[in-house]
């Protein structure tokens, strides 16, 4: 096996801003598995909250790079490194290289049907509540709206965005920007606006509280359930758990925590950390199992990889193989 490692930095078509971050590109690490002539290909933007880089995830994988070389399988890598971007990158790299030695597709070897389904569209966060409203007005093809907010003026721009856009789907992310008061406070109005669920309203750590409270609003967790290990404490607070594989550290353990969550009640979402097709295309295998996407990455960039998704009308039909699985 011949590993090729990349980083690249895919221009934004505008900066993105959520509560606490803003990006004007999407830095990202492309790795390549070479063996027997099929080449496998992964891409992986890290965990932003956890420090990861796309300079730190290529040191993760060159330290390993040896043993990679002599030959590495999905379950073997599980143990070499630990859940994150870097792992992500291999593991997708992985599926795509069986795919093509075995002559089959993720399905096949997934047993997963695929279905298109519908993909949100992210309002990110701005400066004024219009300006969000007037980028949620421009959206119509968009029937599912992902809204960034943070502790400034939430109702005023929630309200902004649905007096713009009365017949769309609305979700939020608040990012941990939000305290619990902050939160008891927007749940009633939540309610009237017909939120479909409230992603990730308080800080890691500091969301015990949601265990006892009672939301008309379903809330979900992002940065609250990083992989596997974390599901017990987060289906405690949370009725949905929001699945990446950049915190899952690939398609791999993000199908086993999807299961596992499944077993609990929980309701499931597969989100991303912006990139490019070759990063939402194991995404929208595990689309396949959640009642919330979250793919909507190369809308947010300028160009995107050749055979990329196709989006239409936040629908999103299938891959292409030529581009990955």
């Amino acid at each position: 096996m011949k590993l090729s490692l990349r980083m690249e930095d895919w221009a934004l078509r505008r900066p993105f801003r959520i509560a606490g971050a803003q990006w004007r590109s999407s830095p990202t690490l492309l790795v390549e598995l070479e063996s027997d002539g099929y080449v496998g290909r992964g891409e992986a933007q890290g965990v932003y909250f956890l420090g990861e880089t796309v300079e730190s995830m290529f040191q993760q994988v060159h330290d390993i790079s040896s043993i990679i070389n002599k030959g590495v399988d999905r379950r073997t890598l599980q143990e070499l490194l630990p859940p994150g971007g870097a792992r992500n990158a291999l593991d997708c790299a992985l599926w795509d290289l069986e795919c093509k030695q075995q002559g089959k597709t993720i399905w096949q070897l997934t047993g997963i049907e695929p279905r298109p389904v519908i993909t949100v569209f992210t309002i990110g966060l701005e400066p004024e509540p219009h300006q969000m409203a007037a980028a949620a007005a421009a959206a119509l093809d968009a029937p599912v709206l992902k809204v960034k907010l943070d502790a400034d003026r939430p109702l005023e721009r929630l309200s902004a965005i649905r007096e713009a856009r009365p017949d769309a789907k609305i979700v939020v992310d608040a990012n941990q920007g939000w305290d619990m008061a902050l939160l008891r406070s927007i749940l009633p109005a939540g309610e009237k606006l017909a939120l479909s669920m409230i992603e990730q309203p308080l800080p890691r750590g500091a969301d015990q509280a949601l265990s006892e409270l009672e939301s008309g609003v379903e809330l979900a967790a992002d940065e609250s359930c990083l992989h596997l290990a974390e599901l017990d404490t987060a289906a405690e607070r949370y009725g949905m758990i929001n699945i990446k594989l950049d915190k899952t550290g690939g398609l791999s353990e993000a199908l086993d925590l999807a299961r596992a969550a499944r077993e609990k009640g929980c309701r499931l979402m597969v989100g991303n950390m912006l990139g490019t097709s070759l990063a939402m295309a194991p995404a929208f295998v595990l689309a396949q199992l959640c009642d919330f996407v979250d793919i909507d990455g190369p809308l947010l960039l300028k160009y995107d990889r050749p055979f990329g998704m196709q989006f239409e009308q936040g629908v999103v039909q299938s891959i292409d193989p030529r581009l990955w699985g």
